[in-house]
């Protein structure tokens, strides 16, 4: 008996050409390199730069010139003798020296525990204006 003739069936032949696994890993690895050096690993952070100084001058420090502008920026939008929230009033140097003399003020505006933190719903204030009005009590809380 004689073998059938080969018939060529060109429709199970692949379109595309199959193409080599080495230059596939050769890419993969390339693009893997690239996109490493595109998001470094290790950085160096500076110090000075990250948690720069604070230049705050605490020097000469007023009722009149230094706190009473913090507050009104701060703190009389609830606290003017007009609003009167919770009924604290901070306007003028009396209204405001019977907080500072029971602490409840300073307390408040560094959000110590046991105090209200304020400005209520808002950040802190910030540690510039703290520091003032801080040295503003240390220094007796004068009336200037």
């Amino acid at each position: 008996m004689q073998a059938p003739p080969i018939i060529e069936n060109r429709l199970f032949e692949p379109k595309f050409k199959r193409i080599p696994t080495y230059p596939m890993k050769r890419i993969f690895c390339l693009s893997a390199l690239a996109f490493s050096l595109l998001f470094p690993s290790c950085y160096y952070d500076v110090e000075e730069e990250l948690y720069p100084e604070i230049d705050c001058d605490t020097q000469n420090v007023t009722y009149s010139g230094t706190v009473q502008p913090i507050l009104s920026e701060n703190c009389l939008v609830c606290h003017s003798a007009a609003v009167n929230t919770a009924g604290i009033t901070l306007e003028g140097y009396n209204n405001l020296k019977v907080y500072v003399d029971n602490g409840r003020f300073l307390g408040a505006i560094q959000h110590r525990p046991g105090f209200s933190p304020m400005p209520q719903g808002a950040a802190q204030l910030p540690e510039c204006d703290i520091l003032k009005i801080e040295e503003w009590i240390t220094s007796g809380a004068p009336n200037n």
